[in-house]
């Protein structure tokens, strides 16, 4: 078995404290209604029932294992020709896994969705993500993982 990790991936860390800060202007947090008046003799104004603070959008849960799995490569660094690297690099099925924790719906959908995005970046030919990741380089699985992380936002998945 020929195992090596690929020292030179383009893979580069993420600042979590600037990844939030940038999440928290793009969606912040709704402000808190103010308490309800008491009792009165006259009648409440009509509202039309909406709300001035904008709806806080969650993170769904294949985006999120999508962008855990992106984080363990970041962190750990990226492996071709093998799921977990002694060393602690991971190939993308492996980086998968390990962020799901379980092979759930979640797990499913993010494999999915990063196989078709490989297909639309690689070609239709790659029939697994082992395959195509083992064929590629940093660069352009990186390029893959952050079109698909893209994807599964704008989805809301």
């Amino acid at each position: 078995m020929n195992t090596r990790t690929d020292s030179s991936t383009d893979f580069t860390p993420i600042d979590q404290d600037l990844y939030a800060k940038a999440f928290q202007l793009l969606d912040p947090d709704p402000t808190p209604e103010p308490a309800a008046p008491a009792a009165s003799a006259a009648p409440a104004p009509v509202t039309s029932g909406l709300s001035a603070a904008p709806p806080v959008r969650r993170t769904g849960p294949v985006e999120k294992t999508l962008t855990d799995a992106l984080a363990l490569l970041d962190t750990h660094g990226w492996a071709r020709f093998t799921l977990v690297h002694p060393e602690g690099a991971r190939c993308s099925i492996g980086a998968l896994r390990a962020a799901a924790g379980a092979r759930n719906a979640a797990y499913c959908d993010a494999g999915n969705l990063l196989l078709d995005e490989a297909r639309r970046q690689h070609g239709k030919k790659w029939e697994t993500i082992p395959s195509w990741n083992d064929s590629h380089t940093g660069a352009q699985v990186r390029s893959v993982w952050e079109a698909a992380i893209r994807r599964a936002h704008h989805m809301n998945i």
